[in-house]
């Protein structure tokens, strides 16, 4: 028998001899395991848990937010000061806006769009309080003006 690749190895009849020749081993109390559930324990696993979802998430796809030219934003305000003299006259104008909602995870957002009565603009808070009731405690729903894209009468002749 030769002595290993480079010659500089043990003989492994040497250091082996005493177990080759012997029956491979099976246990007296257990049963033995079929091939397929021995290959089943190797079979591969998540090493990286979680890269998935990850990149489920950079995948995602996310928007920008726009921002307003002097004239755009000029006529907003012009339709929120209107707004403001509707419900100042008593009316709880229904508009369409068209506002930014940032994303939490990355870069970017979505914009979204709610038809919904006006309860009241907050000028100090810079915001638009809706008449929608949202969470457990029931408060309003409010949009900040600088998130507002687009603002449209549905029902209403003030803007």
């Amino acid at each position: 028998m030769t002595k290993g690749i480079t010659g500089k190895e043990p003989d492994p009849m040497e250091v082996y001899g005493d177990i080759i020749n012997h029956p491979h081993w099976q246990s007296p109390t257990r049963p033995h395991m079929s091939l397929y559930d021995r290959a089943a324990q190797f079979a591969p696993f998540a090493a990286l848990s979680g890269y998935d979802e990850m990149i489920g998430e950079e995948s995602r796809l996310v928007d920008n937010k726009i921002e307003l030219g002097p004239d755009e934003m000029e006529n907003l305000n012009e339709t929120i000061a209107n707004i403001q003299r509707a419900i100042d006259a008593g009316s709880k104008p229904v508009v369409a806006i068209t506002y930014f909602i940032p994303d939490h995870l990355k870069a970017g957002g979505r914009y979204e769009t709610i038809t919904e009565a006006i309860r009241r603009v907050d000028t100090v808070e810079q915001k638009l309080i809706l008449t929608r009731k949202i969470g457990i405690s029931g408060s309003y729903m409010e949009i900040s003006i600088a998130d507002v894209l687009e603002i449209e009468g549905v029902n209403q002749d003030f803007i």
